[in-house]
């Protein structure tokens, strides 16, 4: 939505510029559906009948209007076939100002002849409004600008506003602002793209961090790390090849599936260097080729069963119809493809850094401060849960329960409320109010809104 005000252009100036140089405009933009206008005086020739002249000559309103409609009507004259095409004739003699269709003769007669501009008062103004528009408090013109289904909103959204970059000077050296981003909806995707981008690289440092944590050894977190960007790379490019697009529901799969992409590979590295540790300990030890792919196929089958497992929890997500399927789909095939990806390298790209990085000779690694301190407090907190089964079974029994007791309770939406930055505020005047009056009410409000520091 985009608005033009002035000080120096009237509004039947204004809306004549609008209708007839801006719309055509933005109407040939490509991903452009319609372009409604909005405000502002619509510019028309009228004739203000003089009834006694009408008498006087004895002409009827009847003729007065036939007059008027042969001298601004547009009437073929023809074609000329070619061989090659049809070339379309037409008269361009048609009246376009109040002096022009004053002249127009009605009638003729021996007394000379009778002309629009005798017998009628023929001006130039504005038809009778049935609508206004309000920009900041300034009376002026709205301009809303429809996109066809299907188009992107941010290719469209750029093809617009380089169209009013180019149409600017031509505003401005008339004295007309304009303002562009009255209503913008790309900004509620940039926001939301932006979001998810933020939240994309924070778990992807956050998981980073926990690993190196964990592992406690910048090889080890390296192998596991470098399966994050090719997940996600190799996943960008399927998406590409399937045809969906990049936007926040695809940028949020993959931001949840950041935490998923490193498991195949932590679990594959972390039992190599278990086993590399082991290996060392032995009197003849092993290539550390021959240790790294023992250990890769010794996880490989829980590791692949697990990620089918997932895989086949999201399948039912990517198959929703409707409504439904077009907003959760995107997230769903970003979400698996990253899996898979994560999946692939696991299998391949992993045990080729395993061998590479960790075939240091004679390297004694040590078991992971964080990692050892994790275990033997779960070593404890499981050795306590194993002496009371029946109180850990009855628990989870009585978790499950309340969660199913409480399901009624928990207040259900389609989709949660966006804030787009954006207030829509609807205003009902008195049955009759006059539109001057109206426009008088709606600049109030908006001096008012205009008043709270959160409003821009």
């Amino acid at each position: 939505v985009i608005g033009l005000t002035s000080e120096q252009q009237s509004l039947m100036q204004l809306r004549t510029l609008t209708d007839w140089s801006l719309r055509p405009r933005l109407l040939a933009l490509p991903g452009v559906a319609g372009v409604s206008v909005f405000g502002g005086e619509r510019r028309s020739l009228q004739i203000q009948v003089h009834p006694d002249q009408l008498i006087l000559h004895h002409i009827g309103l009847d003729d007065v209007l036939a007059a008027a409609q042969e001298a601004t009507g547009i009437q073929g004259a023809g074609f000329i076939d070619t061989p090659n095409q049809r070339v379309v004739l037409q008269s361009d003699g048609q009246a376009l100002t109040p002096e022009s269709l004053a002249r127009t003769v009605i009638v003729r007669s021996d007394n000379g002849a009778v002309t629009l501009g005798s017998i009628a008062t023929v001006t130039e103004a504005p038809i009778p409004a049935f609508g206004a528009a309000s920009i900041e408090g300034k009376t002026g013109i709205v301009v809303n600008i429809w996109e066809q289904y299907g188009a992107n909103t941010m290719a469209v959204t750029r093809e617009i506003e380089a169209a009013l970059t180019d149409f600017r000077p031509q505003l401005q050296g008339q004295g007309i602002t304009l303002h562009a981003d009255l209503f913008r909806p790309a900004n509620f995707i940039t926001t939301a793209l932006g979001n998810a981008t933020r939240a994309l690289l924070l778990g992807g440092f956050l998981v980073v961090a926990v690993i190196f944590l964990f592992l406690f050894d910048l090889r080890t977190a390296a192998i596991c790390c470098a399966t994050i960007p090719l997940a996600i790379l190799i996943a960008l490019s399927l998406l590409e090849t399937l045809g969906v697009t990049l936007n926040a529901m695809t940028l949020g799969g993959l931001a949840i599936a950041i935490g998923e992409v490193v498991d195949d590979a932590v679990i594959g590295v972390e039992n190599v260097t278990r086993r590399l540790r082991e290996n060392r300990l032995l009197v003849q030890p092993a290539s550390t080729a021959r240790v790294v792919l023992d250990a890769c196929v010794e996880v490989r089958s829980a590791v692949v069963y697990a990620t089918f497992a997932v895989i086949i929890v999201f399948l039912p997500v990517i198959a929703l119809p409707g409504l439904s399927g077009r907003l959760f789909a995107p997230l769903a095939t970003a979400y698996v493809l990253a899996v898979m990806a994560s999946l692939a390298a696991a299998v391949t790209v992993v045990p080729a850094l395993c061998a590479w990085l960790l075939a240091t000779p004679g390297e004694t690694r040590r078991e992971p401060p964080l990692a050892g301190w994790t275990a033997r407090a779960y070593e404890r907190l499981l050795a306590r849960l194993m002496r009371h089964p029946r109180f850990v079974i009855g628990g989870m029994i009585l978790t499950t329960l309340i969660g199913f007791a409480a399901l009624p309770f928990l207040e259900s939406d389609f989709i949660p409320d966006f804030k787009e930055g954006h207030l829509i505020i609807h205003m009902t005047a008195a049955p009759g109010t006059s539109l001057e009056q109206s426009l008088k009410l709606g600049r109030q409000v908006t001096e008012k809104l205009r008043q709270l520091p959160e409003i821009r």
